[in-house]
């Protein structure tokens, strides 16, 4: 049997107040649906990896902050030394148990190989690596010898084929040359 499918859904921030909260930034567009009583999320490292002990967190209680993060309390986390010690950590769910993604959306992690090209088919490269900058979500696109960073934004990726694996981009004039 398979071990399930794991997905980064956030990042565990900073410690908040002393019963072992943590300022959780979610990375989903679900928040909701995730961060909410009773669900068992696992633990990552600071790379976004599984963690080696497999740790399950179990949500005791979440609610929004106003700025898109979350304050989360897991039952496993009894206080705010404990806390301290999940700073800057990822927390991952079982894919089998989030709403899948809709037509033309894609989890961050299937970008990665992807085929990049112009509505006219002209092939651009491959993505090689995805950086998450506080300007957002940047593709690093293989281009000949060199790489280009292609901003995820919608006004520079006008589709997304998941089965095909292939971007159809946009790109600003002068970006690919």
């Amino acid at each position: 049997m398979r071990a399930p499918e794991l997905i980064i859904v956030g990042r565990l921030r900073k410690a908040h107040g002393i019963r072992g909260a943590l300022v959780v930034e979610p990375i989903t567009d679900a928040p909701a649906e995730v961060y909410t009583a009773g669900r068992r999320l696992f633990a990552g490292t600071v790379e976004g990896d599984p963690a080696p002990d497999g740790a399950a967190l179990t949500v005791a209680q979440a609610r929004p902050m106003g700025d898109g993060r979350f304050i989360v309390r897991f039952a496993e986390i009894p206080d705010r030394t404990a806390a301290e010690r999940w700073r800057d950590r990822y927390v991952l769910a079982r894919a089998d148990e989030l709403t899948p993604p809709a037509e033309g959306e894609v989890y961050v992690h299937e970008l990665l190989g992807m085929h990049v090209s112009l509505p006219t088919g002209e092939s651009l490269g491959d993505v090689q690596d995805v950086y998450e900058l506080p300007q957002g979500l940047m593709l690093d696109v293989a281009y000949g010898a060199e790489s280009v960073l292609l901003p995820f934004r919608e006004e520079f990726v006008a589709n997304i084929d998941r089965a095909a694996r292939r971007i159809v981009a946009t790109p600003p004039e002068g970006l690919f040359e």
